[in-house]
């Protein structure tokens, strides 16, 4: 394990690949793993079986409203001060998500991405939330209007690594395997 803190941001749309990373990051390099999004996901559980991504991104809105917008960053912030090696932290979704990562002094953005069309394919083959069957006219619509998934692209426009997830996970973990060997190199 580092001693060092080391905090790598893991951003992509829907389908992108996110948590297969981030779980491999977790096997292959024991890296602890953070959400962005678990506020929102245990606050949903509490009434729902499934939730849906419309329901987090209420959801979100009905929070930074009431708490600030920096609401989902506060839980993150106390975990990094307390911890020491190497950090995920999955699904950045907003422009202050990047500039939270970046705040810390040694920070990494992984984009993850893929077609608009295979991650859609990908993501009603799994069926994990309940809007998960819907149709690719639907899905292209709530990525273009929702303000979770904005400014994904623009994040990953500043993101120390792009992966792209489209062809073999042989070849996903490769470039997962590429970027980390880049950061590890800087911290020996």
């Amino acid at each position: 394990m580092y001693k060092e803190k080391i905090v790598i941001g893991l951003v992509g749309e829907t389908g992108s690949g996110k948590d297969t990373v981030a779980h491999y990051l977790k096997r292959r390099y024991d890296v602890d793993l953070l959400r962005f999004s678990r506020p929102l996901k245990k606050t949903l559980e509490l009434f729902f079986d499934q939730s849906s991504k419309e329901d987090q991104a209420w959801l979100y809105d009905v929070f930074k409203e009431r708490f600030g917008e920096d609401v989902l960053h506060r839980g993150v912030v106390q975990y990094v001060a307390h911890h020491n090696g190497i950090m995920a932290i999955n699904g950045m979704r907003m422009m202050m998500d990047l500039e939270f990562i970046r705040s810390f002094e040694n920070s990494y953005i992984m984009y993850i991405t893929a077609q608009q069309k295979l991650r859609w394919q990908r993501v009603t083959s799994r069926g994990e939330k309940s809007d998960d069957d819907q149709t690719f006219d639907e899905f292209k619509k709530f990525e273009s209007t929702a303000e979770t998934e904005k400014a994904i692209p623009k994040i990953g426009a500043d993101a120390d690594f792009v992966i792209k997830n489209e062809g073999s996970m042989d070849d996903l973990l490769w470039q997962v395997d590429d970027a980390m060997k880049a950061i590890l190199k800087k911290h020996r």
